[in-house]
């Protein structure tokens, strides 16, 4: 991007946040934690940028954004903020269909961003016209963006913040409704460091217990598990497929591999078969259809549907974990059919609208 001209130009690595337990007291803004796309925003009053988390840039697949970026700015900036999609009825985050968003064809492209149109969420200033202000601290840094975003309008947000800790923790309770993972606690005297974890992250754990239906090689080796495929069976008694566990040291995963073979199987009514699959029933090759799966071997084998595993979780996304469950430990006391979704705790519903207002 050499014809930009910024006093922070990209590539540039997000600050990020460390997770803790508890809402940390004193000294903080507390902002909610967005479920998007973490987004670098470069602009130099004619050019845009949009930058990721991993310094790839994101511009062409949010051609909205860049004319929102062009209309809502009015001085040349660097910002930091969350890309995000909301679902059709207006009420929640939609993180599945911010995934499809990242497509190589233009077309497809120009079609997703009139059928599912991206918000940016701002959170964070780096450098307003010709100074950088990653040095100042974030309680000036964050008053500067309030006042050069006075006027923007949809999809272009400010992020909710304030230094209460007791509305930080009703946030974290409420927020979750509409589809956010938890509250992030920043220091008001930080600076911005980037790619360093000066902030704090508070998101939401539960356990469940799954089944196990089957499992998948590590890659160092066929004769180590790489992950464990989980299952909760719905009220009609099918067993969907609702994400992985895979934090395993080494010696477990060889460990792993020799305990469940006996439970292998090739028996064609597996409840993961794909025909099932593809007749709309939910199994572990439902990601293939991914574009974020391109390429990966989605295969796995197997097992009788007969151990059951505690896991710990932070959310769901309509049917599947959100994020990769944590294993804790197995049940051998429990029925694998009492594994259903009724377990799971529902969040009470809470409008994104309020959120972004």
């Amino acid at each position: 991007m050499s014809h930009m001209h910024l006093p922070i130009m990209p590539p540039v690595k997000p600050m990020l946040a460390k997770a803790t337990q508890d809402i940390p007291h004193g000294g903080f803004s507390y902002e909610p934690k967005w479920d998007g796309f973490r987004a670098l925003v470069f602009y130099d009053g004619h050019d845009i940028e949009i930058g990721s988390r991993r310094e790839r840039p994101l511009t062409r697949y949010f051609p909205e954004l860049v004319d929102a970026v062009a209309k809502n700015f009015t001085h040349p900036c660097v910002i930091d903020g969350e890309i995000i999609v909301v679902n059709e009825s207006g009420t929640r985050l939609d993180f599945e269909s911010l995934q499809q968003r990242i497509h190589p064809a233009q077309s497809r492209i120009d079609t997703l961003s009139d059928s599912t149109p991206a918000r940016f969420v701002a959170f964070d200033l780096l450098a307003l016209d010709d100074v950088n202000l990653m040095k100042e601290p974030l309680q000036r840094r964050r008053a500067t963006l309030r006042t050069i975003l006075a006027d923007a309008r949809s999809p272009i947000h400010m992020s909710q913040a304030t230094d209460d800790h007791k509305t930080a923790q009703r946030w974290f309770a409420q927020f979750e409704g509409a589809g956010l993972d938890g509250v992030v606690a920043k220091p008001l005297n930080g600076t911005y460091q980037p790619n360093k974890r000066g902030w704090y992250k508070v998101k939401h754990e539960r356990t469940a217990e799954c089944v196990i239906g089957g499992y998948r090689t590590h890659k160092t080796g066929d004769d180590r598990v790489g992950s464990l495929l989980l299952g909760l069976y719905d009220d009609a008694g099918d067993l969907f497929s609702v994400g992985v566990c895979s934090a395993f040291r080494d010696a477990e995963r060889k460990k792993l591999f020799t305990q469940l073979q006996p439970l292998v199987t090739h028996d064609p009514d597996h409840p993961w078969t794909r025909q099932r699959h593809d007749d709309g029933y939910r199994t572990p090759l439902h990601a293939q259809e991914s574009r974020w799966s391109a390429g990966k071997d989605l295969s796995f084998t197997p097992l009788e549907p007969r151990l059951v595993a505690e896991v710990k979780y932070d959310h769901l996304e309509g049917e599947r974990f959100r994020h990769s469950p944590r294993f804790l430990r197995w049940r051998p006391d429990r029925d694998p059919r009492s594994c259903t979704y009724t377990q799971l705790q529902e969040v009470v519903s809470y409008d994104i609208g309020d959120v972004l207002a």
